[in-house]
C-alpha cells in the first residue's frame, strides 16, 4: 500500500459532507418548513453515496497520508451504515410532524453523524479515530435532546453528553499512554512496534484498557451501559431507532479494526477484557430486560445483550469470528429496523403508547402488524429457521472452534432467558384482551421497511450464502 494524500477513495464521504453543508444553508434560509424535503433528499443522498462507494476500488488503499484506509472491510460496513441512515431518516419524517418537532437540523445532524461513522470504520490512525468518533458523538448528543419541550428528552441528552464526555476522556488518556509507549499513533507503526517487543509493556496494556473502556461505552457493553436504557426511553422514538440501528455497527467496525489489526500482537491482553465485557453484557441484557414494561427500555437491554453475543466473535479473534460479527450486525440492524417500525406505529389519539401492554390484542386490531412483529420477535429469540438463528449460530460456532466453551454456554443460556421477554410480546399481542386499537394509517415508507425486514428474516434461509460469503470476505480483508 502506498501512502499519499489521494482523496478519491473518500468521494462518498466528501459528497455527504458537502450535502450536509448545503442542507444547512437551505434550512437556514427556508426554515423548518423544509424539514420533510431535506429528510427525503437526505435519503436520496445516502443512495447516491452508496453508488459512489461501489465505484471506489475496495482494494487496500491508504488516503490522507495513511490516516484512513479503504478496503473491503470498511466498504461493507459503510454500505450497512448508509442503509441504516436511509432507513432511520425514512422512519423519522412522519413522527417529526406528528410530534411537532420538525426541524431542518434533524437530517443535517443524521448525515453528519453518518459521515463520522463512515470515517470511523476507515480509521487507520488514533487521530482519525478520535476525530471521527467525536463527529458522530456530538451529532448524537444533539439528536437525543431534539425534542426541546420534553423533560425526558432533555434528561436523556444530558446523561448521554456527560457520560459520553467521560468516555472521550478515557479514550484520549488511553491513546496518550499508547503513544507514550510506542512513539506513534499510526496503527501500522503501533502493530510493528508491538510485534518487535518481546513482552507487552504494562503501559500498553493499561492504555489499551482505557481505550477499550471508552469504546465499550459506545457499544453499550456492560459495565459501561448505564446510559442506554434512559437515553433509549427519553429520546424521541425515531432517534432511539437511529441509535439502535446504526451507531453500534460503526463502533464495532472501529473496535474490530483496532483489535484485529493494530493490537493483534497483544491479543492475549485484550481478549481477557473483551471476554468479561461479553459475558457481563449477555447476563445483564438477559436478566435486566425481564423487569421492563416500557418497550423502548426493553429494546435497550436487548441491544446490550446482543452486543454481548457479538463480542464472542471478537474474542474468538479469527476470520470466522470476524465474519460472524459482520453477519450478526447486518441481521441485527435489519431486525431492529422492523421492530422500531412497529413501535413508531404505536399511537392512540395522536399520542405515543410505549408500554408493552399497549400491544394487547394487536392480532385482532391489526393482524398484519402483529404477525410481522411476531416474526421479528421469533427471529430475535434465535428460533430457526429465521435469520436471527443463523446470526447466533455462526457467532457460537466461531467461539466453540476457539475453545470458548464457557462463554458460548453462557451465550446460549442468556439467549434462552431473553427468549422469554421476546415471546412475552407475542403472548401480549395474541392472547391478552384487546386494548383500544392504534391510530389507523401506516405511511408507505413504514410499510416498505416493515415488509423488507420481515421478508429478510423469513427468506434468509433461501439464500444464506449470499450474505455469509460477503461477510467472510470482508473479514478476510481485515485479517490479511
Amino acid at each position: 500500500m502506498i501512502a499519499n494524500f489521494n482523496i478519491m477513495p473518500l468521494i462518498p464521504e466528501l459528497f455527504l459532507a458537502l450535502t450536509a453543508m448545503g442542507f444547512l444553508i437551505v434550512g437556514a434560509s427556508q426554515g423548518n418548513r423544509s424539514t420533510a424535503v431535506l429528510c427525503w433528499t437526505s435519503c436520496l443522498a445516502t443512495a447516491i453515496a452508496a453508488l459512489l462507494l461501489l465505484q471506489v476500488s475496495w482494494e487496500n488503499q491508504l488516503s490522507l497520508n495513511g490516516m484512513l484506509v479503504i478496503d473491503e472491510f470498511s466498504g461493507f460496513f459503510k454500505l450497512m451504515i448508509l442503509l441504516g441512515l436511509a432507513t432511520s431518516l425514512a422512519l423519522s419524517v412522519d413522527y417529526l410532524y406528528k410530534e411537532r418537532i420538525a426541524r431542518f437540523e434533524y437530517p443535517v445532524l443524521v448525515i453528519m453523524a453518518g459521515l463520522g461513522m463512515m470515517l470511523m470504520v476507515s480509521a487507520n490512525n488514533m487521530l482519525s479515530l478520535y476525530m471521527s468518533l467525536e463527529l458522530q458523538s456530538l451529532s448524537l448528543y444533539v439528536l437525543a435532546g431534539i425534542h426541546r419541550n420534553s423533560p425526558k428528552s432533555a434528561e436523556a441528552a444530558i446523561k448521554y453528553f456527560v457520560l459520553g464526555a467521560l468516555s472521550s476522556g478515557l479514550i484520549l488518556f488511553g491513546i496518550s499512554l499508547i503513544y507514550g509507549f510506542t512513539g506513534s499513533i499510526d496503527f501500522a507503526v503501533i502493530r510493528e512496534t508491538l510485534e518487535q517487543a518481546e513482552t507487552a509493556s504494562p503501559g500498553i496494556t493499561i492504555g489499551l484498557a482505557f481505550l477499550l473502556a471508552g469504546l465499550a461505552f459506545k457499544i453499550s457493553a456492560v459495565p459501561f451501559h448505564m446510559w442506554t436504557p434512559d437515553v433509549y426511553q427519553g429520546a424521541p422514538a425515531p432517534v432511539t431507532a437511529f441509535f439502535a440501528i446504526v451507531p453500534k455497527v460503526a463502533a464495532l467496525g472501529l473496535l474490530m479494526r483496532l483489535l484485529f489489526y493494530a493490537f493483534l500482537p497483544v491479543s492475549g491482553e485484550w481478549m481477557q477484557i473483551v471476554y468479561f465485557l461479553s459475558a457481563a453484557s449477555m447476563i445483564v441484557g438477559a436478566f435486566a430486560a425481564l423487569a421492563q414494561d416500557n418497550i423502548k427500555r426493553l429494546m435497550a437491554y436487548s441491544s446490550i445483550g446482543n452486543m454481548g453475543y457479538v463480542l464472542i466473535g471478537v474474542v474468538a479473534g479469527t476470520t470466522e469470528g470476524a465474519g460472524a460479527v459482520i453477519l450478526y450486525l447486518l441481521i441485527y440492524m435489519i431486525m431492529t429496523a422492523g421492530v422500531f417500525t412497529v413501535i413508531l406505529c404505536m399511537r392512540r389519539q395522536g399520542l405515543m403508547a410505549m408500554q408493552i401492554n399497549d400491544l394487547a390484542g394487536l392480532s385482532k386490531n391489526s393482524p398484519v402488524m402483529a404477525y410481522a412483529m411476531a416474526a421479528l420477535m421469533f427471529s430475535m429469540s434465535g428460533i430457526p429457521p429465521l435469520a436471527g438463528f443463523f446470526g447466533k449460530f455462526f457467532i457460537f460456532l466461531a467461539g466453540v472452534k476457539q475453545g470458548l466453551i464457557v462463554l458460548v454456554v453462557l451465550g446460549v443460556l442468556s439467549s434462552v432467558v431473553s427468549a422469554y421477554y421476546y415471546l412475552r410480546i407475542v403472548k401480549v399481542m395474541f392472547f391478552d384482551p384487546a386494548a383500544d386499537p392504534f391510530d389507523r394509517g401506516m405511511v408507505l415508507e413504514k410499510r416498505l421497511i416493515l415488509l423488507v425486514s420481515v421478508l429478510f428474516v423469513i427468506g434468509f434461509i433461501l439464500k444464506p450464502n449470499l450474505f455469509v460469503d460477503s461477510a467472510m470476505s470482508a473479514a478476510k480483508a481485515l485479517l490479511l
